[in-house]
C-alpha cells in the first residue's frame, strides 16, 4: 500500500477543512511547520514535523522530523539527542550534486523527502534504481512531493513499483480524497472457474472487436470477456505464435462489440465504448490482476463463432468471438507443466476446459448493484 502525506503548511485558509478531511480519508501522515498543529492529531496519523528556522527543544507531538541536513546537521546525531523520534532527510533535486544526495539518502535514510524540480520523472527513477536493496528490504522510504494528484499518479508507478509515498499539499476540500483513491488504486485479484464447453456454433457476420493496449501481455494473460455481466470468460492475447502473421503480445481479439469486460474498480465496460485512453483489467490465469490502458480498439466485421460453457455449480457463461481459428482463449492444465492451455476457439469441443470468471452482481451502466436483472 502507498503512503500518502497532507501537507498542511500552506493551506489558503482551509486548514482546519483539509486535516478534517485527511484524517476522514486515513491518510498515514500529515506534515506541518508548527507542532501546535501536530499535537493534537490522533495516533492513527504520522505527525510529521518541518522545521523552517529551527528545531524545537521539545518535540512532544511529532512522530517523524524531516530535516535539511547542510543546516541541521545528519539525521542520526539528531536522532541520538532526541530519542523516540525518527528523523528524515529532505533534499531538493536541482542538479546532478543533489541527485546524488538524494540517492545517497534513499539508500541510507529511515524516510527520503525529496522534491524534484524538473518535470521530468528520469531523476526519480535514477533515485529508486539506486535505493535498489535498501528498499527491498525495508530499510527506508522514500516520500516524493507531488504539486497534484494527477502527478501523484505517476509517482506511484514510476519503474513500476514507484516511490514509498506521496507527500501532496492540498488545494482544495477534496483534494485528498483523490489522492487517497489514486493510492489505493490497485486491483484486486479474482476468483477465476474452470468452465466446462456444452457446445459452439457458427452464428454468421457481425462486429468485433480488437483490443490493442498499451502493455504487452504475459504468455498465461489476457481479459475477461463475456456476453454476459455474470458470465466471461478468459480471452488470450495474440502472444504466443501464429502462421502467416507476427505476435502482437499487446493485443487481443477479444470478441463481439456486445460483449463486457473488466475495467477498474470493478466496473465492467461494453467492448463497442472502450477507446484510446480507456482501462481493462489484465488477467492471468491465477486470477492476479492489473489495469493497463487502452491504446487503440478495431473494429471489424467478421464471421463470429459462440461458445457456451457451464461451471460445476451450474452457472452459465457465453462468449462470442471471431470465427477464427487464431482466436484464442486460455484454458487450465497444458503440456510440459505449465498450469494452463491455449486454445483456439474454432477447436473447442463440448467437454473441453476454459478459464472463466462469474460475478455475483448485476449492473447498471457497469457499476455493480444489487437488483433484480435478468440477462440470456
Amino acid at each position: 500500500m502507498k503512503l500518502c502525506w497532507v501537507d498542511i503548511r500552506s493551506t489558503n485558509g482551509l486548514k482546519d477543512a483539509i486535516v478534517a478531511e485527511a484524517l476522514h480519508q486515513r491518510v498515514d501522515g500529515i506534515i506541518a511547520n508548527d507542532l501546535a498543529d501536530l499535537t493534537n492529531l490522533p495516533p492513527t496519523v504520522t505527525r510529521v514535523l518541518f522545521p523552517q528556522d529551527a528545531i524545537p527543544a521539545d518535540l512532544t507531538g511529532a512522530d517523524v522530523v524531516l530535516v535539511d541536513t547542510d543546516k541541521f546537521g545528519d539525521t542520526a546525531t539528531l536522532a541520538l539527542k532526541f530519542p523516540g523520534v525518527e528523523f528524515g532527510r529532505y533534499v531538493e533535486i536541482v542538479d546532478a550534486p543533489t541527485l546524488e544526495q538524494a540517492c545517497e539518502a534513499a539508500r541510507t535514510e529511515t524516510w527520503s523527502y525529496l522534491l524534484f524540480r524538473d518535470p521530468t520523472k528520469i531523476p526519480l527513477e535514477i533515485v529508486l534504481a539506486a535505493a535498489g536493496a535498501g528498499k527491498d528490504t525495508g530499510k527506508g522510504k522514500i516520500i516524493t512531493q507531488a504539486a497534484d494528484v494527477e502527478e501523484a499518479e505517476i509517482i506511484f508507478i514510476v519503474l513500476e513499483h514507484g516511490s514509498d509515498g506521496v507527500a501532496m499539499a492540498p488545494k482544495n476540500v477534496g483534494d485528498t480524497t483523490a489522492l487517497k483513491a489514486a493510492a489505493e488504486e490497485r486491483s484486486a485479484p479474482v476468483e477465476l472457474v474452470e468452465l466446462t464447453v456444452l457446445e459452439t456454433a457458427h452464428i454468421g457476420m457481425g462486429e468485433r472487436a480488437c483490443v490493442d493496449t498499451t502493455s504487452y501481455f504475459g504468455e498465461d494473460e489476457g481479459i475477461l470477456v463475456g456476453s454476459h455481466s455474470k458470465g466471461m470468460i478468459l480471452c488470450v492475447s495474440e502472444t504466443h505464435p501464429l502462421p502467416y502473421m507476427p505476435t502482437r503480445p499487446f493485443r487481443v481479439n477479444a470478441g463481439a462489440i456486445h460483449s463486457y469486460t473488466m475495467s477498474k474498480a470493478g466496473r465492467t465496460n461494453y467492448l463497442s465504448e472502450l477507446k484510446a485512453g480507456s482501462k481493462v483489467l489484465a488477467v492471468n490465469t491465477k486470477g492476479e490482476t492489473r489495469v493497463i490502458t487502452v491504446g487503440r480498439v478495431k473494429i471489424e466485421s467478421r464471421p463470429l463463432i459462440s461458445i457456451d460453457a457451464v461451471a460445476p455449480d451450474g452457472r452459465a457463461a457465453n462468449l462470442i468471438l471471431q470465427d477464427d481459428w487464431h482466436v484464442r482463449v486460455l484454458g487450465p492444465g497444458g503440456k510440459g507443466g505449465e498450469d494452463y492451455k491455449v486454445l483456439n476457439s474454432t477447436e473447442l469441443r463440448p467437454g473441453d476446459k476454459v478459464w472463466g470468471y462469474l460475478p455475483t452482481e448485476d449492473r447498471h451502466v457497469g457499476y455493480p448493484i444489487n437488483e433484480f436483472s435478468l440477462e440470456k
